[in-house]
């Protein structure tokens, strides 16, 4: 039986050189916690995030003064798309586009008159610049609020809706829709809803998730749920923290999806019990810090178990794997055993077959 994710057909769009949507890789994105009219601090974060795998980067911009940083980071040597947030003003919109944005997030019924959206789309359309339609619980418009009585999911989908027939009205179509709340299961059926409605990218995350353990546990439950659903195209893990760890846990949850595309290794261990005979967490704290830094060619499935009279067996499809005995332990590979190995040799003898493993792969 067939046990992949199938994900959920949607159309085509580019932000920069990065595709999101269709059959693309799924994009991870942060935003930048600095003021914006503050070039250098903005371009030092940009920078970092660019180097730890970020795909796409979101600044404010809460006037048109503030588009002169972005004019200035489209110059400077950052690769790394940018996306323009901006809330009630067309002009800055307008701006943006002119100071090379590769992406606006707007919600077109904020922002006036129909001739204020027309006049945003036919610019993003003449600059192939996509909207991203950013709906949270605090945005609803009164009189959706007031028929569902709450930011329900319903209430959320109907909005996002109500905006992307807005730029549908003006013949643009290169649309992206971001469905957030801080309620867990509210996102996730808002987004199922949306999804049955459209075809339109959809990025998706937890807003206001919170900070460290919970803030990534919330996200990695409303993300996960939808990655593994099929749904979701692009993903913000909003932490209450550095930016560069959205990142880390982003790519960890892609990771714990079986949605990543990367070629990384994958360590998997017991939790222990009273069979373990050796220091299991002491050799994985130890692992884990050796293994940064190493390349392979393709995603490793490493094991660590505590025992080898279940070990081998309960990681049977780990590429690679040790498990302990009294004083000594296995090498193994798919469940079978390579050879016995004393205890304190453990770790030098895996990664010696992990670098072995993916140089012949």
């Amino acid at each position: 039986m067939d046990y992949s994710i199938k994900r959920r057909k949607t159309n085509l769009i580019h932000v920069g050189g990065i595709p999101i949507g269709g059959d693309s890789p799924i994009v991870i994105q942060s935003m930048t916690n600095t003021d914006s009219h503050d070039f250098e601090s903005t371009y030092r974060q940009m920078k970092e995030l660019e180097e730890a795998g970020c795909d796409i980067v979101r600044l404010t911009l809460p006037d048109l003064e503030s588009c002169e940083t972005v004019s200035r980071l489209k110059k400077s040597d950052l690769k790394i798309p940018l996306v323009g947030d901006i809330h009630f003003n067309y002009k800055i919109a307008l701006a943006a586009a002119d100071a090379g944005i590769d992406k606006i997030r707007i919600n077109p019924g904020n922002i006036g008159s129909d001739e204020k959206v027309k006049a945003v789309a036919e610019k993003c359309k003449e600059r192939h610049i996509p909207i991203r339609i950013g709906i949270n619980s605090g945005s609803l418009e009164k009189s959706i609020l007031a028929k569902y009585g709450s930011p329900t999911p319903e209430a959320l989908a109907e909005s996002a809706m109500y905006h992307a027939r807005l730029l549908e009205k003006f013949d643009f179509g290169d649309i992206a829709i971001s469905i957030k709340s801080s309620d867990v299961r509210n996102m996730i059926e808002a987004n199922r809803l949306v999804a049955s409605l459209c075809q339109y990218p959809l990025h998706i995350g937890v807003t206001e998730a919170g900070r460290g353990n919970s803030g990534s546990l919330k996200s990695a439950i409303g993300i996960g749920t939808l990655l593994c659903e099929g749904i979701g195209d692009t993903i913000r893990v909003s932490l209450t923290d550095s930016p560069v760890k959205e990142i880390e846990a982003g790519r960890s949850i892609l990771r714990a999806c079986g949605c990543s595309e990367e070629k990384f290794i994958n360590v998997v261990s017991c939790p222990t019990c009273g069979r373990t005979k050796i220091d299991l967490i002491h050799i994985c704290e130890e692992l884990e810090k050796r293994l940064i830094g190493i390349r392979v060619n393709r995603k490793i499935t490493v094991a660590v178990m505590g025992c080898i009279v279940n070990g081998p067996g309960e990681a049977a499809e780990a590429d690679l794997g040790i498990a302990g005995g009294k004083g000594e332990g296995i090498l193994f590979s798919h469940g079978k055993i390579i050879k016995r190995i004393p205890e304190n040799q453990l770790i030098d003898e895996l990664l010696s077959e992990i670098i072995k493993l993916s140089n012949c792969s």
